[in-house]
This record gives structure tokens, sequence and C-alpha cells, in this order.
């Protein structure tokens, strides 16, 4: 059994978050759509009203979906088609339990993603974020051969954890800044892709850390994942070296990344994600190592119609009785 079934007429599909309009138009042709015109999160009583009302639920990477909300939807709910790529929001072995498919929409955002990631390394680096504020304060003197100093790129290391699709984009684009390059992964890449990307792989985590000029986390969450980077590790750096965080804020202990980052333990850090986003510690704000962005990694209008295109993709061949693409879980127990 794949999970698969025909729906008589169209689906009922309640999406949680406004996507773009191309995205809802296509979606009020195909289905019985509940569209969130207005943006705002739904809280999480709000998705279980929602998901005891439709064939399909559509959540993104900031909608929690867990064993117990999961367990009050309603009979007719059949798909969570996960806007994004990412599904460790959505509690998997509950669906399975309940014979809910989950889908996603993988690879779509794997060069916007990229590019934000060099963007942060450069901004970083170069110590962006602190001259935009003197800029900003009307504090700037003047140019000065000693003035807001940061680090060039070309000849130092760029240690990448995860070298799935986005580490691999992020290492391409390293290749042209002069990076030599350094990954770890749970699994080692084949010589011949090893080769184009110039990359060496470090099978222990702590001598990538404690070699990398800048570390790139680039990798997904994951229970062995929660903070990856924690107090000891942060240690493990050189003092001069540089965080640059993509992928998911769990997989740094912040408190002790901001106490690095006062103490001057470390050059600096470039930030798209957080712990509790939407509330990023007031202190990652105010340190000027710090270049913060509030995760801009897919928000690109290419990256996420294409994601939205995806996600209706997905609910059309479920409904119609096939299976989805984009299939997050391969079979039922």
């Amino acid at each position: 059994m794949d999970g698969s079934h025909r729906i008589a007429g169209k689906p009922r599909v309640i999406v949680t978050r406004r996507l773009l309009p191309e995205n809802h138009a296509r979606m009020k042709e195909l289905f019985d759509v509940v569209l969130n015109e207005e943006d705002r999160p739904m809280s999480r009583d709000q998705i279980i009203a929602a998901m005891q009302d439709c064939d399909v639920i559509v959540p993104t990477v900031t909608d929690r979906i867990d064993g117990e909300m999961i367990a009050a939807a309603g009979d007719r709910l059949g798909l969570i088609a996960n806007f994004g790529a990412g599904f460790e929001h959505i509690d998997l072995a509950a669906a399975d339990a309940r014979k809910i498919m989950v889908t996603n929409t993988p690879g779509v955002f794997t060069e916007d993603t990229a590019d934000v990631t060099m963007a942060l390394i450069i901004l970083a680096t170069r110590r962006f974020g602190a001259a935009a504020r003197v800029m900003r304060g009307g504090n700037w003197n003047g140019w000065g051969p000693s003035e807001l100093l940061g680090h060039s790129l070309g000849g130092k290391v760029l240690g990448i954890v995860g070298m799935g699709r986005i580490g691999q984009a992020v290492a391409r684009r390293a290749i042209g800044f002069g990076l030599r390059i350094v990954y770890h992964n749970r699994n080692r890449l084949h010589a011949g892709l090893e080769g184009q990307l110039g990359a060496r792989y470090e099978p222990d985590l702590d001598r990538l850390i404690a070699e990398a000029d800048v570390l790139s986390l680039n990798c997904p969450a994951r229970p062995e994942t929660e903070n990856l980077l924690d107090a000891r590790r942060i240690a493990l750096m050189k003092r001069n070296a540089y965080v640059v965080n993509t992928a998911r804020g769990s997989l740094i202990d912040e408190g002790a990344l901001v106490e690095a980052l006062v103490n001057g333990k470390l050059g600096g850090a470039g930030l798209d994600v957080y712990r509790n986003e939407p509330n990023v510690d007031p202190r990652l704000m105010e340190l000027p190592n710090v270049i913060a962005l509030p995760h801009l990694g897919s928000a690109t209008f290419e990256g996420r119609g294409e994601a939205g295109n995806r996600v209706i993709a997905n609910i059309k061949a479920w409904a119609d009785g096939h299976r989805p693409p984009d299939q997050v879980i391969s079979r039922f127990k």
C-alpha cells in the first residue's frame, strides 16, 4: 500500500500560510481550498481544527505538527503536504501510524540557500555588519588604513558540516573565492564528486571544527544534531574563526555562541536561522561582529513559486490515486 487514494470531487485543502498569488490561483482551480490571505501564523488549536476539517493540510517549516495534533486529526485527513524541504517539525511516526502521507519540496531552495550562505560568509568575514552600523549611526569619519578590518577569504579553510545538496552548492561557490574546502558528512562523497568540488573529507567533526577558518552549518535538524555546535566545540575553534548558519537554529547553543562572541573568542557569525524564531536573542542583534538575517535562505520569487507548484503537484497526484513525487514516507507499517 502506498498511501495514495482517489478523492471523489475536489479535495479540501487548508493552507497555513500565504503563498504566492499564482499558487493561490492554481489551488483555487484544482481544490476546495482555504487560504490564509492575511498570513498570520495559525495557533496550535487553529491547526488542529484545520486538520479536523480537511483532506490535505499544507504547513510550513514554522508549523509544528506533533503526535498529539495528528492523533486529534479528522478521519478524512490523508496528506500533510509540507511547503519546504525540511520535515523535522512533523511527527512522521505518528503520521505513519494514522496512515497519513507526508510530502515535502526537496531541492527547490538549494541554490537560493547556497547564495545566502556564501553572502553571509563574505558579510561576516569582512565585518560588513559593523560597517553598516557605523554608516547608519553617522559615525564614519572617512577612510582609514586600520579601520573596520576584516579577513580575506583566499587560502582560508571553509569547513562544511553537511554535504548534501546545499553543502555541495556552497562548495561550488566557495571555489571561486579561493577557499580550501573540508567537509564532514554522515556518508563520504564519492571520489569523483570530491574532486569536482575540491573538497577533502574529515571524518572527525571536532578536527574539522578546529581546522576551519569559516564553519558553515548545512546539515538537517535531527536529535543527534541538537546543539551540534556547543560550548565545548566552540572552544575548539580558532580565535578568528567565523560561524555561518543557514540550516536550523537548533544546531547551535546560542548562549555559548554569544559568550564566545562577546569575549572575543570568535571572529564573528553570520546567521539566518535561530532557535526560537521569531524571538531572537537580543544580544545577537547588538553584537558588532554578528550579521543577522531574518530567515531569508529561500526568500526568492522563483524558489517560493516553485515550492508552491511542487505542493500542488503532490496534492494532485495523491488525490488522483497516485504516489506523489515527493513522498517522505516510502511505505506504511
